[in-house]
């Protein structure tokens, strides 16, 4: 009984007081680490669902962008043929009346095509539609809001990769509060140094890693 008592009250070796700082340390970095890798993966979810409302916004207005251009082409195909029409049967008034009823952007191409004179010249392209200066403002708007929408859809996959990323590091930090933990019950010193170090080699990869990461705050 009084050895029990001896060996119960033996003041701390000095390797046990470094044991117990040592993982104070580790418990308290990982712990507070996880805390703002958590934090940092909901910034990053939430932000992944802006920018996904966003792409979706954009992809609408793209979509109504193409819509408008090709109802656009579908009237200049429209007259064009009622002109050709009108012309072929020697009705100038009438042709005259269908070139007054072009849309802006189909009579510019429709002036050009007739400069090439497409009636006598075999080189000449067959419909305004095949002249570089047939462009539909709409077709344009399109185009760039695609790629707006691809642009978009990127950021929608590198937050997701973000937040995924966060979340991993959260991982690795509750591998170093098991082992720093562990080392608490292990009697063996050389396994409790191995774990120690283990632990440690974690962390510090893990924050290393961590610093590489964008940090997002924004309300």
């Amino acid at each position: 009984m009084q050895m029990a008592e001896q060996t119960e009250n033996r003041p701390a070796s000095g390797f046990d007081r470094w044991h117990e700082l040592l993982v104070a340390v580790l418990l308290v970095v990982a712990a507070v680490a996880t805390s703002w890798s958590s934090y940092q993966a909901t910034r990053w979810n939430g932000e992944q669902a802006k920018a996904a409302g966003r792409t979706g916004a954009i992809r609408i207005d793209a979509a109504r962008s193409s819509s408008l251009a090709e109802a656009q082409t579908q009237v200049d195909v429209a007259t064009f043929i009622a002109w050709a029409d009108a012309d072929r049967r020697g009705e100038s008034e009438l042709a005259v009346f269908y070139v007054s009823r072009f849309r802006p952007e189909f009579a510019k191409a429709f002036d050009a095509w007739l400069a090439t004179k497409p009636f006598t010249n075999a080189s000449a392209p067959k419909t305004p539609f095949a002249m570089p200066d047939y462009k539909l403002a709409a077709r344009a708007d399109a185009d760039r809001l695609d790629l707006a929408a691809e642009a978009s859809a990127t950021e929608v996959s590198r937050n997701i990769q973000r937040a995924s990323n966060y979340v991993l590091t959260v991982v690795l930090y509750s591998v170093v509060l098991f082992f720093a933990g562990m080392s608490t019950k292990i009697v063996s010193r050389r396994v409790r140094a191995f774990m120690l170090v283990t632990a440690c080699i974690v962390l510090l990869t893990a924050i290393a890693w961590l610093f590489t990461f964008p940090v997002s705050l924004q309300v």
